[in-house]
């Protein structure tokens, strides 16, 4: 089951596999408007950001990139963080 919260300030929904199966629903599913945070060429969730039409990256604050980051590696999990830093 792929798990959505909806941010704060309201513009953006935010979704996330924990596997493979629904890291592919996502894929499957995506949206031109989603952008995506991923763990490069390592097994992580995948974290789509979902924009409204008509807004462009610049629309998304410094916060919510930086907590969606968090975020992905959180999942990734704290002790394999040592391969990607």
């Amino acid at each position: 089951m792929v798990f959505y919260f909806t941010c704060r300030c309201g513009e953006f929904t935010i979704y996330m596999g924990k596997d493979r199966y629904e890291n592919e629903d996502l894929i499957k599913y995506g949206w031109p408007e989603d952008v995506w945070f991923h763990v490069d060429d390592l097994s992580s969730a995948h974290v789509y950001l979902r924009m409204k039409p008509g807004m462009t990256l610049d629309d998304i604050r410094r916060n919510t990139v930086l907590l969606l980051n968090i975020l992905t590696l959180f999942d990734f999990g704290i002790s394999r963080l040592a391969l990607v830093l």
